[in-house]
């Protein structure tokens, strides 16, 4: 394992994104477990990528177009749909402290969605992890499988750390209402603007 793997893939992980702002989000609206159990079904969306990446499955992703085009607008559509619930505080992220909360299985299924639906995560895995596996290894696919699961592992240290800062500050978020209504509505727009880079995202190997 190289030091140059590891600041890549911090880097990469520690940068915001869907995953990292759901996750804040869980810790402000519903606390330390909910950010814990938002962070475990993004890492857990990153599986399939991985997989695809691993098996060269991401190649089709790659060479068709309309492939890379139906799985990036349900990728769209589902930021979009994140992005209108929490404006219209009806979403599972609530910041409301009154709120009934959700059930465990809902935050995870929204989380792999998140990751799951978002097809430049399978070109970041087929562009990124054969830059770190050398042409001597006798297994390759042994190799990129251990580099996978340590970013996954990566991924739910630095989202979890990300959701227990939110849930710290939480009862400040949840004190003032022009503080909560400023949160989901920037919340909202984090979604819609991801959503917006998505939908101009074009089908190349390089993220």
């Amino acid at each position: 394992m190289t030091f140059e793997f590891f600041l890549t893939a911090l880097v990469i992980v520690a940068s915001p994104g869907t995953g990292a702002i759901y996750t804040v989000a869980a810790g402000l609206s519903k606390g330390s477990r909910v950010s814990l159990l938002a962070a475990f079904g993004c890492t857990l969306g990153i599986v399939p990528h991985m997989l695809a990446a691993i098996s060269g499955l991401a190649a089709l992703l790659h060479t068709s177009a309309v492939a890379f085009q139906i799985l990036k607008y349900l990728g769209v559509a589902y930021l979009l749909y994140m992005a209108w619930t929490m404006f219209r505080d009806r979403g599972m992220l609530n910041l409301n402290a009154t709120a009934k909360g959700k059930s465990a299985r809902q935050v995870i299924v929204s989380a792999i969605l998140i990751n799951f639906l978002n097809p430049k995560l399978s070109l970041f895995f087929f562009a990124f992890l054969p830059q770190f596996v050398s042409a001597n290894e006798e297994v390759p696919v042994y190799r990129m499988m251990e580099l996978s699961l340590v970013f996954m592992a990566m991924t739910f240290v630095v989202f979890a750390i990300y959701g227990a800062f939110a849930a710290a500050v939480r009862q400040h978020v949840l004190s003032s209402a022009t503080v909560q209504t400023w949160m989901r509505r920037g919340f909202a727009a984090a979604f819609a603007g991801i959503a917006a880079q998505l939908a101009f995202t074009q089908n190349e190997a390089s993220i």
